[in-house]
């Protein structure tokens, strides 16, 4: 049983883009995995921002920038609390996943050295594959990758192959943006602390589907996505530990991050503002945290359970589909599910779907060597949130079969 509390129809009045048409049909928005929808309070928390107290923080004597700098602490204060980060100074405002990874790889640029080892897994984005890349250019550590399988997992032996003393990072996705799949991360982490590697886990995927303990998993460095989660673009965090963001040099110069600056020396201010150059996205980190908070009130229990049956459906009616496939079949995954339809491509159905008000994601996803690991261009890929509905599963069956139809 669903928690009472989670009723789908007053779900959906909190968000007002679904009542909108899409070339005169009714929105059916399943491209979550990119970017999630935004509900009205968490709009409603950035024009208030702008409306009463847009205002600088951390410098002024004023009100409004004391007022700003309030609301803004309060919500590194609800994401230390949500993530179970032990200290609000582990949590690191940035402008999303990307960023938080870049800012890792640039401080281990003066902790590797030549021959040093890094891992990273096949099921990666690319903003967790190229960083690295570049990293292993500037260092001469060399790059090692955990392999898939056909059902997209990671076949975990190997992994545990290829772990030695050499191994000083581990980088893995929480889920795959292009598969669904749930990487087994206590484990991937476990296993690196004993050979004395630090890992990096990108949680752009799992945060909106996954209540994820920092603590308990043991994660050195977590990355997450606020546009993900029903917050705005361009704000995300990184958590790292304590013990690592000290020993990690500034990511930028610039206001805020420092202590005191003389044109002899400078030096850095203090966690969290050590990698917190310039004036962030302010209203952006306040809205992250009623974004948090909305999702909260609904429960991340229920959401998951709802979400599973979405995808369960959705899974069982499109095999229903003659010449359909699904890429990604393992048993622990989340509402994602990317298919193709043989002799077509991803994107014609895409653009079709999109006629008929329905939006999917076509193409590789930042995941280019999943697909060439599949020998496919790409899939189409629909992606489900706790505020779609089965119904809108019917009429994407219905759209793909109308596709197939009008492209055969």
């Amino acid at each position: 049983m669903i928690n009472t509390v989670f009723d789908i129809l007053t779900i959906r009045k909190d968000f007002p883009i679904l009542n909108r048409k899409v070339n005169g049909e009714a929105l059916v928005y399943l491209d979550n995995a990119a970017t999630s929808q935004t509900p009205k309070m968490v709009i409603d928390a950035i024009v208030d921002y702008y409306s009463r107290y847009n205002s600088n923080i951390h410098r002024g004597v004023h009100s409004l920038s004391q007022e700003a700098t309030e609301m803004y602490e309060e919500a590194r204060l609800k994401i230390q609390k949500h993530f179970n980060a032990s200290k609000s100074h582990e949590i690191i405002f940035t402008p999303g996943t990307t960023y938080g990874i870049n800012l890792v790889a640039n401080g281990f640029s003066a902790l590797l050295n030549k021959g040093d080892e890094i891992i990273v897994s096949a099921l990666e984005h690319h903003s967790n594959i190229v960083p690295w890349q570049m990293l292993c250019e500037r260092t001469g550590a060399v790059l090692k990758v955990i392999p898939m399988d056909l059902d997209g997992k990671l076949v975990m032996d190997e992994y545990h192959n290829l772990l030695n003393p050499k191994t000083k990072l581990v980088f893995c996705n929480h889920v795959s943006n292009a598969l669904g799949t749930i990487n087994p991360i206590k484990e991937i982490i476990t296993a690196a602390h004993k050979v004395g590697a630090a890992v990096l886990i990108d949680g752009a995927q799992a945060a909106p589907h996954i209540k994820a303990d920092v603590q308990q998993l043991d994660a050195d460095f977590y990355v997450v996505s606020g546009h993900k989660m029903c917050g705005p673009t361009g704000v995300g965090i990184l958590y790292g530990k304590e013990e690592w963001l000290n020993k990690l040099p500034p990511y930028q110069g610039g206001g805020e991050m420092i202590a005191e600056v003389t044109f002899e020396k400078t030096t850095y201010a203090d966690l969290p503002h050590k990698f917190e150059a310039g004036t962030p996205n302010i209203s952006g980190g306040i809205a992250f945290g009623a974004a948090l908070d909305y999702m909260n009130t609904i429960g991340f229990d229920a959401i998951a359970q709802y979400e599973d049956e979405l995808l369960k459906y959705a899974t069982d009616q499109l095999l229903t589909i003659e010449g359909l496939k699904i890429y990604g079949t393992s048993s622990e995954k989340t509402a994602v599910v990317s298919f193709n339809i043989e002799g077509i491509h991803p994107y014609d159905i895409g653009s079709i779907l999109d006629k008929l008000g329905i939006a999917v994601r076509t193409g590789h996803h930042c995941a280019q060597p999943i697909m060439d690991f599949y020998k496919i261009p790409g899939t189409v890929r629909a992606s489900f949130s706790f505020y779609n509905t089965k119904e809108e599963i019917d009429v994407l069956v219905a759209g793909v079969k109308r596709a197939k139809a009008m492209l055969t």
